[in-house]
């Protein structure tokens, strides 16, 4: 009964009907199903002009659903395992935030690990959330930082007993999970609630070989990139509820900051990908956790290379490993990872998910095949046999432990000035700086810019690295607290 009902589509079907019954458009937007801008039909085609489509009665509203948007939600719960689904059309980063604004208020306290996407940061900016940072050990090898120790979320929870939630990476952007079902389990015998970035484990729902979801872990929230392996259309998530959560509270939270015209072409694309998954999901990630292991007998063959994988488990800081991942250590060709990054896309027509200061990472999903692996492999080789030196000089890892002085609202919003870089030691940032991808903070507002940081940033820059999060776009000078 249940595989039967997940064959529906119910956002697909009403925008089928809809299109069928050559409604006459006296409504918003403006191009009238391409009408009015021929380019854009042609670009993109009439089949999908013709459904970018406004909210209306046969087609539900986003901000209030009860109808077709209701059920497709309800569709999604049932094949994620959650009370609730809601559809998220401002990206897993919008998700992130509604999930922090609905567990903290202003001056409550969120323990967290600090190798965070930016929007978690940004969350506390809006909400005024006070992070309890927990800051990642380290794999020197690789360079990498790792998930959260037990025992350090516990010291952290001892700590600080009026902490209203735990945040966890599961997984982090490199495949490693914590222990998140120990997680759970001591919060919630604290009286805290647990939410989960799953910004990169969609594929944690449709498979029994893969780690273990935040929902199956007994999470109270989860935000679900569809967009990144579930093969949905770009800025489409899910925002999970479980059991303890008021949907009605969460729904208030979302619409805050998502926006009131919701897209039909993403939540189609939604609707779409969780009917796939929940179908095909199983043989699909078969099929992808083999693709990746070749991929990773192969690349390791190279020599110097080193794709990892559930080897690095050690039971508590890298409690599992998303085997779908594909990343892989450049530093033995003596080569930094964003270096490897441009070589494959500027010399290869190779486009790698990124690359940061020792690795790579080939983002596998549902549409990748074997012959696009052996492309990538060959073209690592010949990277390295054309370009491979010396790792002396190369930066050992990707993460500096922050000295947290301020809250990240209340540095962000303070008087400021800018100063030139090299002056900014022992000042207090007011913005972010970070390489994107991952979009993990090299230094946010709120803590102490040192030495370290200051040596990061360039060398980072010198790399190739795409900084962001700064005003100055040359990342000559930083805003800083007065």
């Amino acid at each position: 009964m249940v595989y039967n009902r997940q064959k529906r589509a119910p956002i697909v079907d009403a925008l089928i009907e809809f299109k069928s019954n050559r409604v006459v458009p006296f409504d918003v937007p403006g191009h009238k199903r391409g009408k009015g801008n021929p380019e854009l039909a042609e670009f993109f085609g009439e089949k999908c002009v013709s459904i970018d489509v406004n909210s209306m009665k046969p087609l539900d509203n986003l901000c209030h659903p009860i109808s077709v948007i209701a059920e497709a939600e309800e569709l999604a719960a049932e094949a994620f395992g959650s009370s609730h689904a809601f559809f998220m059309v401002n990206g897993t980063s919008s998700a992130v935030q509604a999930m922090i604004m609905s567990v903290c208020k202003s001056g409550d306290k969120i323990i967290l690990p600090r190798n965070v996407h930016r929007s978690v940061i940004n969350a506390m900016i809006l909400s005024g959330a006070v992070p309890i940072y927990i800051n990642p050990q380290i794999n020197q090898t690789l360079g990498i930082s790792l998930g959260m120790s037990f025992s350090d979320v516990e010291k952290a929870i001892l700590a600080h007993p009026d902490a209203k939630a735990v945040m966890v990476n599961n997984p982090t952007y490199y495949g490693i999970c914590s222990n998140i079902k120990a997680i759970t389990e001591l919060a919630h015998r604290k009286g805290m609630l647990v939410i989960a970035d799953e910004a990169h484990g969609t594929h944690f729902y449709f498979n029994d070989d893969m780690p273990l979801s935040a929902m199956e872990a007994d999470a109270d929230m989860a935000a679900v990139s569809m967009h990144k392996s579930g093969g949905s259309l770009t800025q489409s998530s899910f925002l999970l509820t479980g059991k303890r959560m008021n949907p009605n509270y969460v729904r208030q939270i979302i619409n805050l900051t998502q926006t009131t015209s919701g897209s039909y072409l993403l939540m189609a694309s939604l609707d779409l990908s969780r009917r796939n998954l929940a179908l095909n999901g199983e043989k699909i990630f078969k099929t992808i956790s083999e693709l990746a292991d070749y991929a990773r007998e192969e690349i390791n063959g190279i020599g110097d290379y080193y794709a990892y994988s559930k080897e690095l488990i050690n039971g508590d800081t890298i409690f599992d490993f998303d085997v779908t991942k594909l990343s892989v250590n450049t530093m033995n060709i003596g080569l930094a990872g964003i270096e490897v990054y441009d070589l494959l896309r500027d010399d290869y027509n190779i486009q790698a998910e990124f690359g940061d200061l020792g690795n790579i990472l080939a983002y596998l999903s549902i549409g990748d095949r074997y012959r696009d692996i052996e492309r990538l492999v060959g073209a690592l080789s010949e990277i390295r046999r054309l370009y491979k030196k010396s790792k002396l000089g190369l930066l050992k890892h990707e993460y500096i432990n922050p000295i947290a002085v301020m809250t990240p609202q209340k540095a962000f919003y303070s008087a400021n000035e800018f100063v030139t870089l090299e002056k900014t030691e022992g000042r207090i940032c007011a913005e972010f700086v970070m390489c994107y991808p991952p979009g993990i903070p090299i230094v946010s507002p709120g803590e102490q810019i040192t030495k370290e940081i200051i040596e990061y940033i360039r060398y980072s820059k010198d790399k190739g690295c795409f900084l962001t999060g700064m005003e100055d776009k040359g990342v000559e000078s930083l805003k800083v607290t007065l």
